[in-house]
């Protein structure tokens, strides 16, 4: 199905099954509307990427009317009142890469805590995460006196080696 175009690819969808992508568009649930549109596309010849590319055509029709999942918040109070809620003492600040097919390269920013030991997510970071991670994390680490570990900050690696206790 490579010669025809993603609009064509959606006209061979029922009306339902487009219905209920579009609801997923709206909502920016990327992941839900591309799974309703290949598993029903599938019959027709669509594959894993012709899904994905008539899905990112319904994100361009319907530009600023989408419902943007909230980007995380950065500042300072914000992350404080995120680790101090957090069970546990923190013990460090991380940042940690991590990527996939619908946002590419992103930054979680991490508070490690101790008794009980885990790891809690304070923040993901899509735009300029490398540099805006290591603002955020150093000023965080800095003002709960902690250490902070960015293994990679300046090249995108998801097996970059994390901070060891």
């Amino acid at each position: 199905m490579s010669d025809i175009t993603p609009a064509d690819r959606w006209a061979l969808l029922p009306a339902g099954i487009r219905e209920q992508a579009d609801g997923y568009v709206l909502q920016d649930a990327r992941m839900g509307a591309i799974r309703v549109v290949f598993e029903a596309g599938r019959a027709r010849g669509m594959g894993l990427r012709d899904a994905q590319l008539v899905v990112h055509e319904r994100y361009l029709r319907y530009g600023d009317s989408i419902a943007r999942t909230p980007r995380s918040p950065l500042d300072l109070e914000s992350l404080a009142a995120r680790a101090a809620g957090l069970p546990g003492r923190v013990v460090a600040v991380e940042a940690v890469w991590d990527g996939d097919t619908v946002h590419d390269w992103f930054v979680d920013l991490l508070a490690v805590t101790a008794e009980p030991a885990g790891e809690h997510r304070l923040a993901t970071i899509h735009t300029d995460p490398a540099a805006a991670a290591d603002r955020a994390g150093r000023a965080l680490a800095a003002h709960l006196a902690v250490p902070f570990h960015f293994a990679s900050p300046d090249t995108p690696d998801d097996e970059a080696p994390r901070r060891r206790p």
